[in-house]
């Protein structure tokens, strides 16, 4: 059986009655809400579509195939567990949000022409800036250079999308391969992905925002444009070497993080570089890889941010340097983010070991990128074994206790995915939309996460739990580079003024002068004011008859 209805019309029509209602009612009508266009979604059938004639052109609202119902299939069903971790606070004007921007991504990832995808990509930008908007206080002005951000890179691919339809005369989503369309389409969507050094708005935001909504902002803007180059740019190399940079500095960065939730954030810069880098390298193999990583990335990220979150939730802090011995205290907090912190790590048996082994498989011809690739996996696991022992493992007195029952049941289900799809990756082979011929439990493969695995945790051992001792850390990322740009304008631009301000000012003297000495020079003698007339029309003649000569 399938429906033809655009799953975006369910999160975008339904989301406004939330206001309408209070308390349970209010709890029951947001899952619901999200239950419902999650079915809608796993009922569409391949090659469903919906289209509306707007002045000349049919702008295709609803183009379903195998690429955009994987998309489909996961922004759907974790918009149903984050919502469900949601509806424990009473927010309802994050419930609004939240659902309107799950909307405006699944409308931009059925998207079938380009008018329609830029549409829906400048409402999820204002929707996930409400939403982070929602908690006020310091949530305000990291929103503000949040939007600014991607109100940038949504000028860039509109720039991109307009010369495609010069050079191509079309807006159907696909590959392009112009020139000046190309580069504009990369950079536009290389703002929301997370190019280094674009990136900065993500780890500056996320950490800012309500718990609830950190779930939310994990999965869906990063994601939507890992999927646009799937689209529209698969196969650029340079793409899939800026993934290889964005995997190592990503996790990089995340290393030397206090804040969890910014550390959580620095790693999606590291794993959604393993998507793009899979993707730019174009192979059946990469796309394949890149796009599960896509999938499975989701649900795990999804899941941290919901256990930090309850970490966050019950006790009241954000750092790690004040935490500690919350194993015993927050054992189904503890259990989910352990389930977690093994699938973004590539832990055998657990989801994201499958698509990131895909990944690095899809480069092995292309050596400095699987170089970086691998080096980020160490660093991964090293980072979660530092957040694992000093949040639940280490010593501490800090009180806490599980969240309620419905952030519980959320993790828990996350959870459990995360590993039944890391002990049946074919359930997850059978989503992508190419033939898979990747085998994880290929004695090779498995090798190779061993080792990686072996090296991190025993260099964790050895001396992370002393030279990893959260502090708060002194490395700057790129903003550096971006005040020391804007503090330079700001000084050029002064000394610009000045110097105007002195060349007008003395333009203005001169002239003062030579009118003070002309009205010294008018004496009052009428045969002198003659004489210099009889000058100069002497000098006025004497030109005129040289010209006519």
């Amino acid at each position: 059986m399938s429906v033809f209805v655009p799953p975006f019309l369910v999160y975008l029509l339904g989301a406004p009655l939330l206001l309408l209602l209070r308390g349970r009612a209010r709890q029951v009508c947001l899952v619901a809400l999200a239950a419902v266009g999650a079915a809608v979604t796993f009922l569409l059938g391949e090659g469903t579509g919906w289209s509306v004639r707007f002045m000349e052109y049919d702008l295709v609202l609803l183009r379903v195939d195998r690429l955009s119902l994987l998309m489909g299939y996961i922004f759907s069903l974790i918009t149903l567990l984050a919502a469900l971790y949601a509806a424990a606070f009473a927010r309802p004007r994050l419930h609004l949000y939240a659902l309107l921007y799950a909307g405006t991504n699944i409308g931009a990832v059925f998207a079938g022409d380009f008018v329609t995808l830029l549409l829906f990509w400048e409402l999820m930008a204002i929707t996930s800036t409400l939403l982070v908007w929602e908690l006020g206080a310091d949530a305000v002005p990291a929103g503000l250079r949040y939007l600014l951000f991607h109100v940038f890179g949504g000028a860039l691919l509109a720039g991109g999308i307009a010369a495609h339809f010069l050079e191509a005369g079309n807006l159907a989503v696909g590959p392009v391969s112009g020139g000046w369309s190309s580069v504009l389409i990369a950079l536009g969507a290389g703002v929301n992905v997370g190019f280094i050094p674009l990136h900065t708005w993500l780890p500056d935001t996320y950490p800012r925002a309500h718990i609830a909504s950190s779930v939310f902002l994990s999965v869906y803007t990063t994601k939507a444009a890992v999927y646009l180059f799937a689209r529209a740019q698969p196969g650029v190399e340079a793409i899939a070497l800026m993934g290889g940079v964005m995997a190592l500095y990503g996790v990089s960065f995340a290393l030397v993080q206090n804040n969890m939730r910014k550390l959580l954030s620095y790693h999606i810069v590291s794993q959604v570089g393993y998507m793009v880098a899979g993707v730019g390298l174009g192979t059946a193999a990469g796309v394949n890889g890149g796009m599960a990583h896509v999938f499975n990335h989701i649900l795990y990220k999804a899941l941290l941010f919901m256990a930090i979150g309850a970490v966050i939730h019950a006790t009241g802090r954000e750092t790690m340097d004040r935490l500690g011995g919350l194993g015993r205290k927050m054992p189904v907090t503890a259990a989910t983010f352990w389930v977690a912190a093994f699938a973004i790590s590539g832990v055998p048996g657990f989801n994201g070991y499958v698509s990131k082994g895909m990944v690095i498989d899809a480069a092995r011809d292309l050596l400095p990128l699987r170089i970086l690739l691998e080096a980020a996996a160490f660093g991964t696991f090293l980072s979660f074994l530092k957040v694992g022992y000093f949040v639940f493992l280490r010593p501490g007195e800090v009180e806490g206790r599980d969240p309620p029952a419905t952030m519980r049941v959320a993790q828990a289900s996350t959870a459990a995915l995360c590993v039944v799809i890391g002990l049946v990756p074919s359930l997850l082979f059978g989503l992508l939309p190419q033939g898979n011929t990747y085998d994880p439990w290929d004695p090779s493969h498995l090798l190779d996460a061993v080792l990686v695995l072996a090296a991190a945790a025993g260099t964790f051992l050895a001396v992370g739990r002393t030279w990893l001792l959260p502090h708060e850390p002194r490395v700057k990322d790129a903003d550096v580079a971006y005040l020391a740009t804007g503090r330079g304008t700001a000084a050029a631009a002064t000394a610009l003024l000045d110097t105007s301000r002195h060349v007008y000012q003395a333009f203005v003297a001169t002239i003062a002068r030579i009118g003070h000495a002309s009205r010294r020079s008018q004496t009052g003698d009428l045969n002198w004011n003659l004489v210099g007339l009889a000058i100069a029309l002497a000098l006025i003649v004497s030109w005129l008859l040289w010209e006519m000569a």
